[in-house]
């Protein structure tokens, strides 16, 4: 009942609370998150509903294949928002609650101190109430100029998620297939999550996911976030999972150069030596943080680290 295991959040997958069928198929997903939706794919009558089913749920241990398990309430002014949380912020399976349209630190501190208040949950092994994390939906205009206090706001704020759908209606944009148009709005999401250190930041949704051509733009889409700083990306079709997770994911020749370099740099610190090479490169401590932060995203995404390691303890600095 331990909350979510690790940072890493590859693909964060909607499943629509008020359809039951869709939340028993998800038990066999393999998936960084879940997040299992009360607003946007859920009608008013079935809101309920939905709280019942996703609660229900959560009560039950998560699947093997599933690394965290999150709810989307209705935001904050819908009239829905505190119903929402009291309904699942107790279930023991419950890591993260996706907070939509925020658009101030107002909307934030009211979720996150009334998530605080209502929360009493204790496991076996817990002498009080574990954290709930918060990942913020940043949906408009107004967000973008107030993502710095929004990102100092909450001490459980855990990363941002960029919702261009509503974000195009805010600025009366289309969207076309090259996303310039959102260019300005992802650069400053991703540069404010690094900036606050923040473990998650969560790209677009690709509205493609039929057939090869919906494949080849979801995978397009994961590279083109990835290249903007994004570690992350919301996904509306299972499909779309494994091609985010595998593009997000360091590739075989990074976790190589990456164990080489945490290898090398060891003995080059008995050696008492601060810069070295490999391959021809310079290597100084910067890269070395970088080696290590990738050693540690590898282990989190499930690559066989120490086998790659064993493959290159012999590795010198040059």
């Amino acid at each position: 009942m331990s909350a979510a295991r690790t940072a890493v959040r590859r693909a964060l997958l909607y499943v629509p609370g008020s359809s039951q069928k869709m939340l028993d198929k998800s038990r066999g997903l393999t998936a960084d998150c879940v997040a299992y939706d009360l607003e946007d794919s859920v009608t008013i009558n079935r809101k309920a509903e939905a709280r019942s089913n996703i609660r229900n749920f959560l009560e039950q241990p998560r699947a093997d294949g599933i690394k965290e398990c999150a709810v989307r309430i209705n935001a904050v002014g819908t009239g829905h928002e505190a119903d929402d949380i009291e309904a699942v912020c107790n279930a023991p399976y419950l890591d993260t609650l996706v907070i939509p349209k925020v658009n101030s630190s107002s909307d934030l501190k009211w979720a996150a101190d009334f998530i605080n208040h209502k929360r009493t949950f204790t496991g076996p092994e817990e002498s009080s109430p574990r954290q709930i994390k918060i990942l913020a939906l940043i949906e408009s205009a107004k967000a973008i100029s107030n993502l710095r206090e929004i990102c100092e706001t909450a001490a459980q704020l855990d990363g941002l998620i960029f919702a261009a759908e509503d974000f195009a209606l805010d600025l009366s944009l289309t969207r076309t297939p090259s996303l310039t148009e959102f260019l300005y709005a992802r650069s400053a999401i991703a540069t404010a999550c690094r900036a606050h250190d923040l473990p998650s930041t969560i790209d677009l949704v690709c509205t493609s996911y039929k057939g090869e051509e919906g494949s080849r733009v979801m995978e397009e889409e994961c590279f083109g976030g990835k290249g903007l700083g994004f570690n992350g990306k919301q996904c509306i079709h299972p499909d779309q999972v494994a091609i985010a997770q595998k593009a997000f994911a360091p590739s075989e020749d990074e976790v190589t150069w990456a164990a080489r370099v945490v290898i090398a740099d060891a003995k080059a610190d008995e050696q008492g030596r601060g810069a070295w090479t490999l391959d021809g490169k310079m290597i100084d401590a910067p890269v070395v943080g970088k080696a290590k932060r990738l050693v540690s995203k590898a282990e989190a995404c499930g690559f066989d680290v120490s086998a790659v390691k064993e493959k290159w303890k012999g590795q010198e600095p040059e």
